[in-house]
């Protein structure tokens, strides 16, 4: 390639840079905005209604399922999709334990980009003798299936005596 080709390929690909990164983005609220938005709640609107239909599996659907999945609460961590799955069925699924009716509130939908999102928001159980609830904290991403959880951070509100 002459000189005079890697100076002109140089100059194209300075301005092609240059549109990408002056171009517009689109304005805050706009509809591709708001349809990543109305999909990250509709996991989370599934999500209930699986749990309150006693459905843990369908629960599990809006977490992405692998190895890499992260899920922090009381001060433990759980890594991966089938070990999620294995600590729901342990704590609401043993002998002797419920499921309940759940309910999530005060959720906030933070597009941090095209395939992630920041979700932030209140849980509360249902339950026959008590009504446990907490805060939620997740990282969800757009895969081509959908968007999924991939990082929970939830907590429990402590009664105090």
């Amino acid at each position: 390639m002459t000189r005079e080709k890697w100076i002109l390929a140089a100059v194209v690909l300075t301005i092609a840079v240059l549109v990408v990164a002056l171009a517009p983005s689109p304005p805050l609220g706009s509809e591709a905005e708001q349809s990543r938005r109305e999909a990250v709640r509709g996991v989370l609107d599934a999500q209930v209604a699986a749990w309150n239909r006693g459905d843990l599996e369908g629960f599990m659907a809006g977490y992405w399922n692998s190895d890499r999945l992260t899920f922090f609460s009381g001060g433990d961590i759980t890594r991966g999709w089938k070990p999620t799955l294995d600590r729901y069925h342990k704590r609401y699924r043993a002998e002797g334990k419920e499921m309940g009716r759940t309910e999530f509130s005060d959720v906030e939908i933070d597009l941090v980009g095209p395939d992630t999102a920041f979700v932030r928001g209140r849980w509360k159980l249902f339950l026959s003798k008590s009504s446990p609830e907490g805060l939620f904290t997740l990282r969800f991403h757009h895969f081509p299936e959908g968007w999924k959880i991939v990082h929970d951070h939830s907590s429990e509100k402590q009664l105090r005596p």
